[in-house]
């Protein structure tokens, strides 16, 4: 009955209202009183708790995201992944739940197109795979068949709006101050991990320590950071349309930041090429800035840079990037995540020789808690930074 009247209300609603023109001109408000008065029409005599319930699901399905509308309203939940038809997990706490959501393969299909179609988007056999942003900052990634055997297959990795403070990474004390000065102290820092780890989060963590009086730009594939300082310029990467046209990299984006006269750089996810063109900004004056980078150490960080430069493919001879690498980084954050707990494990200072830079270990994870390892070497890069907590010169 209730899924009758629900389909019943919706064919009308999309009889009598353009539904496009209703929401962009009032929202979702708008779409919820017009579904109520035409549910009030289909069935005047409804209990007022089951009416609001079939509102709130009609509601669901022609202004959000049916379903899962309930799954994002949810604070616990930090992500969610539908498999296929029936089959959904969410993740809370750091651990997977299964969920019943009753979608099938259309019904996924046309929850993504919702999403992807007023940014230009598209999602077909033709363009079997997307990334998008819903409008919360959540990132979405959908792919269909024929690249996905089982059903359409949909994650959507929510950001709360709540800052999250360092300390909830395990980082207080003597390391918290000491990543604290490094911001101040324009150090350049990396922050490593695998995915799903926290990297991002950690980020806009470490970013609440520049201060409120610097331009600050920030460029990402699929936004994601939410900086809290007044001054930011937000930029974000354009996928090529069905044609391969109108694309914009990351890569561009980084060189677009150099004509914006940044005093720090914030790049949410280095990948490819551009890690040549952002340490590039990095030993020119942008110090600083900050970014992330998939890798399981502060070691294999260094590593990692070395090689996404190499896929810039302008020919650097690998002595070359090392010496890029070790005058641009001052320092990489190593976070896991561990039995669904995310945790800082390492911070190291870039030390060795220009030839062979390698990750000295200042602070480690031990008996669940960061502990000095060693003093910091390197001098703040801001002159009028204070000296380092527990530098050779405090």
């Amino acid at each position: 009955m209730s899924a009758d009247l629900k389909q019943r209300v919706h064919a009308r609603l999309l009889r009598s209202v353009d539904t496009v023109e209703l929401d962009a001109a009032d929202g979702r408000g708008a779409v919820r009183v017009r579904l109520a008065e035409l549910l009030r029409d289909e069935e005047p005599l409804l209990p007022a708790a089951r009416f609001e319930r079939l509102l709130a699901e009609l509601t669901d399905e022609v202004a959000g995201l049916g379903p899962l509308e309930p799954l994002l309203a949810d604070a616990t939940v930090t992500e969610v992944m539908v498999n296929g038809p029936d089959r959904a997990y969410v993740e809370r706490a750091g651990r997977l739940e299964p969920v019943r959501l009753g979608l099938d393969g259309p019904g996924i299909i046309r929850l993504v197109e919702r999403v992807v179609a007023p940014l230009g988007l598209r999602l077909d056999r033709s363009s079997p795979m997307v990334d998008a942003r819903l409008p919360d900052g959540s990132r979405l990634h959908a792919v269909i068949p024929p690249l996905a055997l089982d059903g359409p297959c949909v994650t959507i990795r929510r950001f709360g709006a709540r800052a999250i403070p360092l300390d909830a990474f395990g980082v207080g004390g003597p390391a918290g101050a000491f990543l604290d000065w490094a911001v101040v102290a324009g150090w350049n820092l990396v922050v490593s991990g695998g995915t799903g780890a926290g990297k991002t989060t950690l980020l806009n963590a470490l970013s609440a320590s520049i201060p409120t009086d610097e331009r600050v730009v920030t460029i990402e594939e699929t936004a994601e950071l939410r900086l809290a300082q007044p001054h930011v310029v937000r930029l974000e990467a354009r996928p090529a349309n069905a044609e391969g046209a109108g694309g914009v990299t990351v890569r561009d984006l980084v060189r677009t930041a150099l004509r914006m006269r940044p005093d720090r750089i914030v790049v949410g996810e280095v990948r490819g090429g551009e890690a040549l063109d952002m340490l590039q900004a990095l030993n020119t004056g942008h110090e600083g800035s900050l970014s992330t980078v998939h890798a399981n150490g502060a070691p294999e960080a260094l590593v990692r840079l070395e090689t996404l430069v190499l896929l810039a493919g302008v020919g650097l001879p690998l002595a070359a990037i090392r010496t890029q690498v070790v005058t641009a980084i001052d320092a990489v954050v190593h976070v896991a995540r561990r039995g669904g707990v995310r945790r800082v494990e390492t911070i190291a200072e870039l030390g060795g020789t220009t030839d062979l830079p390698r990750a000295r270990t200042l602070f480690a994870l031990h008996d669940g808690s960061l502990a000095a390892v060693a003093a910091p070497c390197r001098p703040a890069r801001r002159a009028d930074a204070p000296c380092a907590p527990g530098g050779p010169s405090c």
